[in-house]
């Protein structure tokens, strides 16, 4: 006699083993999966609310920008007090800005403007002040 045991009959496939994550006990109500570390929590079963169409257009801009700010190239520039603007819609501004500085030709810059205070001349273009302060 050998001290080897007997092995039960097996068939010809094996059963396949539960899975961990998912297997519960007879009569236990299934939990939601957990993943396990290192991997992606499963993605929400919560279907994500619709939107409804708006009724109507919206009553204000909601894109409001600062009215007050220009931005473009100087086309004519130096130490002032005139310079030459031309934004970003093609428009074009005399700016006059006795404390500006040097703005240099070809340079892309965004001022601060208002209406002009006293009558000057710039050249052509909308006639702007640049604000200093």
């Amino acid at each position: 006699m050998s001290d080897e045991k007997t092995r039960p009959p097996t068939s010809g496939t094996a059963a396949p083993s539960p899975d961990p994550l998912t297997a519960t006990p007879a009569g236990t109500p299934a939990a939601t999966p957990v993943a396990p570390a290192g991997r992606p929590a499963p993605l929400s079963a919560t279907v994500p609310p619709t939107l409804g169409r708006p009724a109507g257009p919206p009553r204000e801009p909601t894109d409001n920008r600062p009215t007050d700010l220009i931005a473009g190239r100087i086309t004519r520039g130096g130490t002032g007090p005139c310079y030459g603007l031309v934004d970003e819609n093609e428009r074009e501004y005399a700016l006059h800005g006795p404390e500006a500085g040097e703005l240099r030709v070809g340079s892309f810059v965004t001022l601060r403007v208002a209406p002009p205070t006293s009558s000057f001349d710039c050249g052509p273009g909308t006639p702007m002040r640049i604000v200093t302060d």
